[in-house]
């Protein structure tokens, strides 16, 4: 059985992952969220994201290469690299990509 979360549950839990993972909340404080809210079971983690879904996400926002890699304090070679398959995104920029995935550009301005 899966429990239903609000919408206000929900947002409390995506921001607490992404602050977890980028090391802005430590791991006593977010397992206190996650427990209070979810029980013992994990948050999932980010996916990776391919380089065509990059481009794709950046395309969809009207935006260039620049102005993307600006937005989300990353340099342009990176995302240059990142829409090439070069290479692959980790840490704070898999989190905030997968952010921009679920819920559209809008949501880190």
């Amino acid at each position: 059985m899966t429990k239903k979360f609000s919408r206000l549950s929900e947002a409390i839990l995506e921001m607490a992952g992404d602050q977890y993972r980028i090391g802005l909340m430590d791991k006593t404080e977010y397992e206190k969220i996650t427990v209070r809210l979810l029980g013992a079971q994990p948050l999932p983690t980010a996916k990776p994201i391919k380089a065509k879904e990059i481009q794709k996400m950046r395309e969809k926002a009207n935006l260039s290469q620049a102005v993307f890699a600006r937005s989300l304090n990353l340099s342009v070679g990176y995302i240059s690299q990142l829409e090439r398959g070069i290479k692959q995104p980790k840490g704070p920029a898999l989190a905030l990509l997968n952010v921009i995935k679920r819920k559209g550009f809008e949501a880190i301005l």
